[in-house]
């Protein structure tokens, strides 16, 4: 198998913004295959195997093959999978795993994070994995270092992780346009990843193997814990009888996203950020009673957590004095709803 090398070959057009254009894959894949002995494959054309017909897989699968791609089979077995499967991908069968890569050009893994590397190993052991064979995970938390086994039978190892949660259903068919993919693969390959990232109408960011952890991450704090500090708020203003919960959150957190993420940190407002010390000892304070109402400590320490990592990010930047940072600090470790003082 010929080396392809990581910038892209001539007559190959990417964008003004460094993606790759949708013909890009199917120049690289006929480079790579004009040149190999090992494999038979109609030119830019894939028969992809989707292992896992979860939301992700399904949703992905469905993205591959609107691209042109021939899906020749998925592995499902909930009733729930099976389901999708029929749904985002009709008349596609659904296989047993062993002869999904056994039939596929492109292998395209999209299983839970501590499933990946027993179901790579043990295929590994069973001989299946092939040369010049694809294989891409979805997996955010692992680069291709998970993907040894491909590598070591000759196979070409990629992780192609999309930054966004999935539904399982069509509307994450649109979505697709606005989302990233963190990709990581072997240099001479990285521009197939890419392109394969495109042909599914998304925008490849490229993760170093070391980072894919730190990568993973800060995605988890963001999306998954966004969601718990939504649930959290709007529990709250249940318990004090809002009725609509998301009706009052849903304005602010809209624009409070929308400000953080085209200014930054500069958007930052409220009383920590003003250094407000009096109204974080008072909500400090309700909230250590609203624990207490509830037999129920997360909305506090959460807050506490939140509130102490803000002041401190606010103080780096100067837009808190060291003053301004202590007192807000020991109003966090207050309970009396009084501006603490520390000893």
């Amino acid at each position: 198998m010929n080396k392809l090398p990581a910038q892209p070959l001539p007559g190959a057009s990417t964008t003004a913004n460094g993606g790759w254009r949708r013909r890009t894959l199917r120049h690289h894949l006929n480079w790579i295959f004009r040149r190999s002995n090992n494999v038979a494959i109609k030119p830019g054309r894939l028969g992809i195997g989707i292992i896992g017909a979860g939301k992700v897989g399904a949703v992905l699968g469905h993205a591959l093959r609107a691209a042109g791609h021939a899906v020749i089979g998925v592995s499902a077995v909930s009733e729930a999978s099976k389901e999708r499967a029929e749904l985002l991908l009709p008349g596609v069968p659904v296989l047993e795993i062993q002869d999904i890569v056994e039939r596929a050009e492109l292998v395209l893994l999209a299983v839970p994070d501590d499933a990946l590397p027993e179901l790579v190993s043990g295929l590994g052991a069973m001989g299946a994995w092939q040369v010049g064979q694809l294989v891409a995970h979805t997996s955010g938390r692992f680069g291709t270092g998970v993907l040894a086994p491909v590598k070591d039978a000759g196979g070409i190892a990629l992780a192609l992780h999309p930054a966004m949660t999935f539904t399982g259903m069509t509307l994450d068919l649109a979505r697709l346009g606005d989302c990233c993919f963190g990709v990581t693969a072997d240099p001479a390959m990285l521009p197939i990843a890419q392109a394969l990232v495109v042909e599914m109408g998304a925008e490849p960011v490229v993760i170093a193997e070391a980072d894919r952890v730190l990568y993973h991450a800060a995605l988890a704090h963001s999306a998954n814990h966004m969601v718990t500090l939504v649930a959290q708020a709007a529990q709250i203003l249940a318990d004090i009888g809002v009725e609509a919960p998301n009706q009052v959150l849903g304005p602010l957190l809209r624009a409070a996203l929308e400000n953080a993420l085209t200014s930054g940190e500069s958007a930052l407002t409220g009383p920590v950020a003003r250094g407000d010390v009096g109204t974080v000892a008072a909500h400090s304070a309700a909230l250590r009673e609203h624990a207490l109402d509830t037999a129920s400590t997360d909305v506090l320490d959460a807050y506490l957590a939140m509130s102490s990592a803000t002041a401190a990010r606010a103080a780096k930047r100067r837009l808190l004095s060291a003053e301004e940072y202590l007192g807000v600090q020991a109003a966090l470790n207050s309970d009396d709803g009084e501006p603490g003082v520390l000893s």
